[in-house]
């Protein structure tokens, strides 16, 4: 977080963007633009000439983490296959969210558990996104695939993670079991999020906790992925019961 980073970017034309993110303590600098120039296009008779497209290319923002922002937390977004863990980033990111969905094939349907008709698509690596809650804290979001074929990735993507964010689905919640121990396993504290679909049941707090056998510190709250507050408000809850845990430690 102190420190300036660099990154090379290979282009799909061969050549290489060098893009450096600034420390917070780089006041005034929270957005800045990058243009690529090409070179080598091909012209309309065939002919090969350097030509330069920057006036062609569209201007990509950056957003660069605030200079206020005194601290940052890797948070694990978990949960079975189609519970809304890609679309809870997407909703609450900051930034353009990193998302590896791919079409779900008939081969891997033999492998995963059914889904709905409607869910065609699937996490096959990671989903990716940037919040600041308060100015001061940055949460870096990594979704984890839901499927259990993808379970060393997951392990991997929970590494150094300071919490998670466990996703549960009530009219399935024997699909989020999995997700759950696993993060008991890595010894990860987390909270558990239930997602509200149009078509789910209401339960009581009670209930939906002896059925997730929570332990009673566990954090347990209602949420809409797809509504920006209530997703930021279900993180604010997981970073709460961590810094309440931390404390206790400490």
């Amino acid at each position: 977080m102190r420190a300036s980073s660099e990154i090379s970017m290979a282009g799909t034309d061969g050549t290489t963007r060098t893009d450096h993110m600034a420390h917070p303590g780089h006041a005034n600098r929270t957005t800045r633009t990058t243009r690529t120039t090409r070179t080598d296009h091909t012209n309309e008779t065939g002919e090969t000439g350097d030509t330069d497209d920057m006036d062609d290319m569209d201007d990509t923002p950056v957003m660069y983490v605030e200079s206020s922002v005194a601290g940052a937390a890797k948070i694990l977004v978990v949960g079975p296959m189609g519970v809304g863990k890609t679309t809870l980033i997407g909703t609450v990111s900051e930034i353009k969210p990193l998302s590896t969905e791919a079409t779900m094939s008939q081969a891997g349907a033999r492998l995963d558990t059914k889904v709905r008709p409607s869910k065609t698509t699937t996490t096959v690596a990671l989903d990716f996104g940037r919040i600041t809650l308060g100015g001061e804290l940055v949460l870096y979001l990594f979704g984890t695939p839901g499927q259990q074929r993808f379970l060393p990735a997951w392990k991997d993507l929970a590494r150094g993670a300071l919490g998670a964010l466990a996703l549960v689905d009530t009219r399935d919640l024997e699909a989020s079991f999995d997700a759950i121990g696993h993060l008991e396993d890595l010894d990860v504290p987390f909270s558990v999020a239930v997602n509200a679909f149009p078509d789910s049941k209401p339960h009581s707090e009670d209930d939906l906790r002896s059925a997730l056998d929570l332990l009673p510190h566990t954090p347990l709250v209602i949420c809409d992925a797809r509504e920006h507050k209530s997703s930021v408000q279900a993180l604010i809850s997981l970073v709460s019961h961590l810094i309440e845990t931390l404390t206790e430690v400490s």
